[in-house]
């Protein structure tokens, strides 16, 4: 019985799982983003958000730490530089899990998961979102009008060509 294990084995042995998440979580650095299934996305969640929190204080033991669990000096020297910069001000929740469907072979469940500051188009989406100014209902009512007496003048352009015709007619 599984009482009070709480996370997902991903039906491998601990040494499979260890290894799998250091690669999935060594991936996801250096690539920003990767396409894989929703329970491993989950659990490499658990995984790499803690290291990334560490990776905020930059001293010998905790480059130690995440090398231990990360195994892979590439990783470890992006995850302490550029990531590490980026998301200095923010107090959590590093990473966004995003579902995409089902895989055709097997129909399990595949999502992409990122890196939350890395994602250029959603930051450019949201820069330009805040440039939009709300519109109060007073400007509304001022566009409604200006644009009835444009109207109002258009069907006043049409009648005076017609009325020259209509005294011509009764004249003859």
């Amino acid at each position: 019985m599984r009482h009070g294990k709480k996370f997902n084995h991903l039906g491998r042995t601990a040494s499979h799982r260890a290894a799998l998440l250091s690669n999935m979580a060594s991936s996801l650095i250096l690539h920003k983003r990767i396409q894989t299934t929703v329970a491993k996305a989950k659990e490499l969640r658990k995984y790499v958000e803690p290291l990334i929190t560490k990776s905020k204080t930059d001293d010998t033991n905790s480059r130690r730490v995440v090398f231990s669990y990360l195994q892979s000096k590439e990783a470890v020297k992006e995850l302490f530089g550029t990531i590490s910069e980026k998301v200095a001000s923010r107090p959590g929740g590093y990473t966004r899990i995003i579902k995409l469907g089902n895989r055709l072979g097997d129909n399990a469940d595949i999502c992409l998961i990122e890196l939350v500051d890395f994602n250029e188009t959603l930051l450019a989406a949201v820069t330009e979102k805040a440039a939009k100014t709300r519109r109060s209902r007073r400007s509304t009512k001022k566009a409604d009008a200006s644009g009835a007496e444009v109207v109002a003048e258009t069907p006043a352009v049409e009648e005076a060509p017609e009325a020259p015709a209509a005294e011509e007619k009764s004249e003859e």
